[in-house]
């Protein structure tokens, strides 16, 4: 009941509590994140690398998958330094103020961060302009973030 007093309020102005972390906020697919690649693997063997079901963190209210317990150990102590900006949707498709799915093999890092982008073709438009197109999904991860993909 009290739970329902303070959130009727807060409806009723406007102002909306944030969702949880989930498969909202994270691309998922196939019961993982990011389709299971390792995020680890982006930064230490430079090239995505299929995660097993053997190692595996939860993070955000998702399951991440691993090639190695290193990976995972190094993930869970640092989980915000290698989990994917925009939860692993798209980059290119979040300067537009979509959550597109990713093609894993289409990444880069930039200053320390991981994008990953739908395909070829966004991932060639994000290169060409690296710094605007991370600015514009920066911008628009704030308004979409806790909105599902579908509702976009």
């Amino acid at each position: 009941m009290s739970a329902l007093l303070i959130a009727l309020p807060l409806a009723v102005s406007g102002i909306c509590l944030p969702a949880h972390a989930d498969e909202i906020t994270t691309y998922v697919k196939d019961g993982a994140a990011i389709g299971g690649t390792d995020p680890v693997a982006y930064f230490t063997d430079g090239k995505p690398v299929a995660g097993s079901d053997e190692f595996t963190a939860t993070h955000d209210g998702v399951t991440w998958k691993f090639s190695s317990a290193e990976h995972r150990d190094m993930f869970k102590a640092e989980p915000e330094k290698y989990a994917p900006a925009y939860g692993g949707y798209c980059a290119t498709g979040a300067s537009f103020g979509y959550k597109i799915p990713i093609d894993p093999t289409t990444w880069d890092i930039h200053n320390g961060k991981l994008y990953l982008n739908a395909g070829s073709a966004p991932h060639k438009r994000y290169l060409s302009d690296v710094d605007g197109t991370i600015a514009r999904a920066d911008k628009n991860w704030t308004k979409i973030k806790d909105v599902p993909a579908d509702k976009l």
